[in-house]
C-alpha cells in the first residue's frame, strides 16, 4: 500500500526484503532513543528530550503506533508535539537545557583540565548550543496534533 504524497514521513518501503530491513532499522533506533531518553530523565547532566523527538522522528517511518504514544504521552508529548509543530521550546526546558550545559562544561574545565584553545572550543560550541536553544519560540497556546497522535485519539 502506497502513502499518499501529502504524507510527510511515509513509512519507507512497504514490501520486499530491504524495505521491512529500513523500517526495522528505524524501530530499533527509535527503541535505542527512547531507552537514552529515560537514562537521560534519571542522570542530572544527561538530555530527555533530543532523544525523544529522535524517537519521535525514527517511530514515524517505523511505528505510527509508537510514534502516537510518544505524541501523546502525559509527561512528554506536549514538549514533542511543541517542537514537531513550531520547532518551539518552553522557557522551563531553555532554562535546565543551559544549565545543563554550563554545568557539564563546569565539570569538563575541572576534571579534564584542558588547555586553553580546547577549553575555548568547547566554550564556543556550548554556547552556541545554548543560543540555539534560547532563540526557539515559546509554545503557543494551541498546538495542533500531529497527525499520528490525532488518529491515536480518534480524531
Amino acid at each position: 500500500m502506497p502513502a499518499s504524497p501529502d504524507d510527510p514521513h511515509p513509512v519507507p518501503g512497504r514490501g520486499g526484503l530491504l524495505g521491512h530491513l529500513g523500517r526495522t532499522a528505524w524501530l530499533v533506533l527509535g527503541l535505542v532513543c527512547v531507552g537514552l531518553g529515560i537514562i537521560g530523565a534519571i542522570l542530572p547532566l544527561m538530555p530527555t528530550t533530543i532523544f525523544l523527538i529522535l524517537a519521535a522522528g525514527c517511530f514515524a517511518r517505523s511505528s505510527p503506533r509508537l510514534e502516537a504514544w510518544l505524541l501523546t504521552h502525559k509527561r512528554f508529548g506536549p514538549t514533542l508535539v511543541a517542537w514537531r509543530a513550531e520547532g518551539a521550546i518552553g522557557p522551563r526546558a531553555k532554562v535546565m537545557a543551559c544549565t545543563g550545559i554550563a554545568l557539564g562544561f563546569a565539570i569538563f574545565a575541572w576534571r579534564a583540565h584542558p588547555g586553553p584553545l580546547l577549553a575555548i572550543g568547547v566554550a564556543a560550541g556550548m554556547a552556541a548550543c545554548a543560543l540555539y536553544i534560547v532563540t526557539r519560540p515559546r509554545p503557543g497556546a494551541a498546538t495542533p496534533l500531529p497527525r499520528a497522535a490525532a488518529d491515536a485519539r480518534g480524531e
